[in-house]
């Protein structure tokens, strides 16, 4: 355990950090499979509709840090590329 004033405080900063990013990265998994179902679905509208809401939700996640960027582009290019598959 820390002894140092400054070192307790980074470790409840990182605390705070890591549950922020955790919850971050579980909204976007969960947008991920709504887009993922709509495609199995093979349902176009609704594989549409949940892709703009994880682009969304990806590039939020990109722009707080928790995905870099080229993470976050390569999400929107393998969604983007499954839901044009449906034709």
């Amino acid at each position: 355990m820390a002894n140092i004033k400054s070192a307790k405080k980074r470790i409840l900063v990182t605390e705070t950090r890591t549950a922020r990013n955790k919850a971050i990265k579980s909204k976007v998994k969960t947008y991920v499979k709504k887009v993922e179902a709509a495609v199995a679905a093979k349902d176009k509208a609704a594989a549409e509709v949940a892709l703009k809401a994880a682009i969304s939700e990806i590039s939020k996640a990109g722009t707080k840090g928790v995905y870099h960027k080229n993470t976050c582009a390569r999400k929107v290019s393998r969604l983007t590329k499954a839901v044009n598959s449906i034709a």
